[in-house]
């Protein structure tokens, strides 16, 4: 029905649903739409039909839609529905959204959240939430569907039926003994290969790759995307089972991460998007502005130590903006490289010291190629040759300087384990600066005889 339909065409088509209390109508267009879909029809909708639409949604597509939204629109539509509908709608969702909703709130709303829910869901949900933050055991869920390998196939595809609707996924079952440890996995595919008379323990795999729950998220998704699986076992220490993380989750672990090194190397604090006030926003990138600006004044101090330099050769300050720009700029480069690098390689010696040597060779041929170009520049512009040897030799080695402290400050960092990502573009180009203006105005006053 709404194969040709606009997204325009469909809001307007939903309205007058609502409007004629054309339920079923309503739910034959929702039936052919994804959760993230209705989200995106919710929110585009106008604020006084909003109420309606929640009221003809069921239980499990209003499930459906808190996973979609932001934590605002989510906490908005749950006061929207009533505490007796909220109750119900929460044992719907997947236990890890519930945290990540909960997360954050204060103990007496969660309390009132909480209360409305069936006590073992609530109860899976506070489990959850005493785990530390960004693990394995905040974003996993106990949804899935294990088995014990003395099954059949044919018990193992009975019981895999039974519960696909309440798994989060059905793509793997996951084999454990008496004591609930994890000792195998069979996919999806094993299954639907194998003779229904077989037993279960001669068809998984015993080499499970598991996360524990304490295990940073990041490295979870690390293993998956090295693995290229659909989900993940998560166990404690003593290898039993406490749940699966899915890969629809651990990809928004990956753009979260990614968010927060843009946030950090970009110097902007924490999180700020379109929504973000104008006060917060300030007051989360001051403090790096202030640190910023003091160092600053250390690049205006070094030219005023080579004042009498400029006096003598005006035409020096022509080329001060070039050179410290252009040496901020690859090391900023630099830096995002190997920020990225950090992110998606095992770090050891080797890697550190062809790392390094790749970025110094880098450097070289960028800084050789720039400081032969600036030297005609210069020397065209000015009609002074040794200018032009100073800038070209001057933009050569700052180049170089740049592009290697551009990589080994992360490098550093990584190594005291500190977030190397702190290490962010305006701190690198602040003290390239100051690189570059020491080497320019030194190189120029060993050579000031010749310029004047």
């Amino acid at each position: 029905m709404i194969q040709n339909m606009t997204e325009n065409q469909i809001t307007l088509y939903i309205i007058k649903t609502l409007k004629e209390n054309k339920k079923k109508d309503f739910d034959v267009i929702l039936d052919e739409l994804q959760p993230y879909d209705i989200a995106q029809l919710y929110e585009n909708l106008p604020e006084k039909h909003q109420p309606r639409f929640l009221l003809f949604l069921s239980v499990d597509r209003l499930a459906d839609l808190l996973e979609e939204l932001n934590k605002e629109k989510q906490l908005e539509v749950l006061n929207k529905i009533g505490k007796e509908r909220t109750g119900k709608v929460l044992d719907e969702m997947d236990n890890d959204d519930l945290a990540l909703l909960l997360d954050e709130l204060s103990p007496e709303k969660i309390a009132s959240l909480l209360s409305g829910m069936k006590k073992s869901e609530s109860q899976i949900v506070q489990d959850i939430m005493n785990y530390p933050p960004e693990t394995a055991g905040r974003i996993m869920t106990n949804r899935f569907v294990w088995i014990r390998d003395y099954y059949s196939v044919k018990a193992a595809v009975e019981k895999l039926k039974i519960f696909a609707e309440y798994a989060e996924t059905i793509n793997y079952l996951y084999v454990i003994d008496q004591h609930r440890k994890l000792v195998g996995v069979v996919s999806y595919r094993d299954l639907l290969i194998a003779e229904p008379h077989e037993k279960i323990s001669d068809v998984m795999y015993e080499r499970v790759i598991a996360a524990t729950v304490t295990t940073d998220q990041e490295e979870v998704a690390r293993m998956v995307e090295r693995y290229d699986f659909l989900a993940i076992p998560v166990v404690n220490e003593e290898n039993v089972l406490m749940g699966i993380a899915t890969v629809d989750d651990l990809i928004d672990v990956v753009i979260q991460e990614a968010n927060e090194d843009i946030e950090k190397l970009s110097a902007s604090g924490k999180s700020i998007d379109f929504d973000t006030k104008a006060f917060v926003a300030a007051y989360r990138r001051l403090p790096w502005l202030i640190l910023l600006l003091f160092i600053g004044i250390l690049s205006g101090g070094i030219i005023s130590g080579y004042e009498q330099t400029l006096e003598q050769v005006v035409a020096l300050t022509f080329f001060m903006p070039m050179i410290s720009g252009m040496t901020g700029n690859t090391g900023t480069q630099s830096l995002a490289v190997v920020v990225r690098g950090l992110i998606s390689n095992d770090i050891n010696k080797k890697v550190v010291t062809k790392l390094i040597l790749r970025e110094f060779f880098v450097g070289l041929l960028i800084g050789l190629t720039c400081g032969i170009l600036i030297s005609l520049i210069a020397y065209f512009w000015q009609g002074n040759a040794v200018l032009g040897l100073v800038v070209g030799v001057s933009l050569f080695l700052t180049l170089i300087i740049g592009t290697l402290a551009g990589a080994v400050i992360p490098l550093i960092l990584y190594r005291l384990n500190i977030d190397p990502a702190i290490a962010s573009g305006p701190l690198i180009t602040t003290l390239n600066d100051i690189f570059s203006l020491i080497t320019y105005f030194g190189i120029a006053t060993m050579f000031i005889s010749y310029l004047t």
